[in-house]
């Protein structure tokens, strides 16, 4: 359960201060930038391969960000025609650390008892001439067109169902190029950038562990636009049906089983571009945790 301090929702850019880089480290081509679309401070992250340029948090690797809430937020972009790379150390109940890492890099699902190694598809924005990059399958850098998109990772459940490890703590996050970042955040809730506040309050999504995307933390939507038409929404593990059961999760529940309403199931109903339908199956079918159980 979160400490006080990090309900409902932590901002870890603004919480740790990261453009003082007092709290932070960066290397290599990180920079500031203002973002007249997103109205604010993105980072971008860039270098001639993905670990030559990283920000990292805590600037330290003796120290922990000690942020126990189960879902990590990241709003970010791939720069086109790159690739990227981004680590997640986290400590289980037992005080192992695991790293979580992905990157459009990998080409397959890889895992030890101490590192997952996911591949990202990056898809193209809906009904572009690349569209159907995603649901090809072809793995490998960002289309010139690459979306905006807010990644949701269920880390309890990611080490629930490939690791049967029961999670503790965010220990820290290495953001390496090639990317663009808005910002990062935890929470114990499910934040549904296409419900508006007006909306929440007349309904009881809150119970259901529901809300909409913080201000500070959402990207703009103009008058007349729909959130899903601009940008992309990530869940992983995703909300939809669930990856089959194995072995590793004999001994210990994945927190998705908790009951909880899927995103897609609330009113008004969400309805996710194609391309990351396509994204979101695929990646089920790389990262299914029968893998695991495969010698590497």
């Amino acid at each position: 359960v979160p400490a006080a301090w990090q309900r409902p929702y932590l901002n870890i850019f603004k919480h740790f201060r990261v453009e003082e880089w007092k709290r932070s480290a960066k290397e290599g081509d990180v920079a500031a930038l203002t973002d007249t679309r997103l109205k604010g401070t993105i980072y971008r992250i860039r270098g001639s391969n993905p670990a030559s340029s990283y920000l990292q948090l805590p600037r330290a690797g003796t120290q922990s960000l000690g942020l126990t809430g189960r879902y990590l937020y990241l709003l970010f972009r791939p720069l086109p025609r790159k690739h990227f790379l981004v680590h997640l150390d986290v400590t289980t109940e037992e005080n192992q650390v695991v790293r979580i890492s992905f990157s459009s890099l990998f080409k397959e699902f890889k895992s030890t008892a101490t590192w997952l190694q996911f591949p990202f598809i990056c898809g193209a924005a809906k009904d572009s001439a690349c569209d159907s990059v995603s649901w090809r399958g072809v793995s490998g850098a960002a289309p010139a067109d690459v979306r905006w998109t807010c990644l949701v990772l269920d880390l309890p459940s990611i080490l629930s169902l490939y690791l049967n490890r029961r999670y503790n703590h965010l220990r820290a996050v290495k953001l390496c190029s090639n990317l663009l970042v808005k910002n990062l955040c935890t929470s114990d809730l499910v934040f549904d950038p296409g419900v508006t506040f007006s909306e929440a309050r007349h309904t009881d999504l809150a119970c259901r562990g529901i809300a909409p995307m913080p201000r500070e933390m959402a990207f703009p939507v103009p008058k007349g636009e729909k959130w899903h038409d601009l940008y992309d929404y990530i869940r992983f593990p995703s909300e939809g049906p669930k990856l089959p059961y194995d072995s590793i999760q004999r001994s210990c529940p994945s927190p998705a089983a908790v009951s909880e309403e899927p995103v897609r199931q609330l009113p008004p109903p969400v309805t996710l571009t194609r391309a990351v339908c396509d994204r979101l199956s695929l990646i089920h079918h790389i990262t299914s945790p029968k893998a695991v159980s495969a010698p590497w």
